[in-house]
């Protein structure tokens, strides 16, 4: 993304298909996330700090290309990015914070109009210092812009940190393709004649970002295998088998339990409410016996 280079004759044939391949896959990354939370109609674990971060990451991001020059379609892809981050983040308030779809769409809109003016008025600030030689404001751009991108995948840690270490919410297309983007970017940069030490680090800090969410869910599958098995087993979700285990009602609860955890499984409320009934009905037969002996005494 960051091809600074690319009116000197360093881009190499290698590095202009890499990197047009990394763009292309960061344009497209957050299609089958948007489908995914359309289809399930939530977005429980998919956070929204990360969408907005990503999408205000998309305003310095885009005036740092255009300030750049690069070639049109690297000066596209944050805008795309930025329009679809924001279309997530519009999906998470609407379905998972209980906001309408009228004012889902009306922040969406206005939050798009507010970034695009606010890049629009970088661009026109910085291009008048940047054509005099003056480069360092747009580099302070694009550090931000690396700052926000990174930043954004450090929500989800707290996700998991919840859930100890699962992740829920993501689309694994999603992720994966926005990996590949980093890696196909990188691989872009080495290629070429000089390396992009901002681009550079933007890339690795989201592979390894991504990299340690993938190893977290991995964890978490092994240490609950035995969840899994029940889940599989038993023809239940997994979210099912962790509540009831969450609750103290799974079956070796029981066993530790002993008799009384088996009494009371086998006791339902409805159970215990005829044993409560038989019991009051048998108190005034008690009572009679009593009487009589009584009777029969004097």
């Amino acid at each position: 993304m960051t091809a600074s280079d690319s009116d000197d004759g360093n881009i190499t044939v290698a590095s202009y298909v890499l990197g047009t391949i990394g763009t292309v896959l960061w344009c497209i990354q957050l299609i089958p996330q948007i489908w995914y939370n359309w289809r399930r109609k939530k977005t429980d674990g998919f956070p929204p700090l990360m969408m907005l971060l990503w999408a205000s990451c998309a305003v310095p991001m885009g005036a740092y290309m255009v300030l750049q020059e690069v070639n049109l379609p690297l000066q596209i892809q944050p805008q795309i990015f930025g329009f679809f981050s924001l279309v997530s983040w519009g999906q998470i308030l609407y379905y998972n914070h209980n906001y309408t779809c009228l004012k889902a769409t009306s922040l969406v809109v206005g939050t798009a109009m507010l970034f695009g003016g606010i890049e629009t008025l970088l661009i026109l600030t910085l291009r008048i210092p940047y054509y005099k030689g003056v480069t360092w404001p747009d580099l302070v751009v694009g550090v931000v812009a690396a700052i926000l991108l990174a930043s954004g995948l450090v929500p989800p840690y707290f996700e998991l940190w919840k859930r100890d270490g699962r992740v829920i919410g993501f689309n694994w297309v999603f992720l994966s393709i926005d990996t590949l983007g980093g890696l196909f970017s990188l691989f872009a940069l080495a290629a070429q004649g000089s390396f992009d030490i901002l681009g550079g680090i933007m890339y690795i800090l989201v592979v390894v970002l991504e990299a340690g969410i993938y190893a977290s869910h991995i964890i978490w599958r092994i240490r609950y295998r035995a969840v899994r098995k029940e889940a599989k087993a038993s023809g239940r979700s997994i979210d099912e088998v962790l509540e009831e285990r969450n609750q103290g009602e799974t079956p070796q609860d029981n066993k530790k339990d002993g008799i009384i955890s088996h009494h009371r499984r086998n006791n339902s409320p409805v159970q215990l409410q005829q044993q409560q009934q038989q019991q009051q009905s048998s108190e005034p037969k008690v009572t009679q016996s009593i009487s009589e002996g009584n009777d029969a005494d004097a």
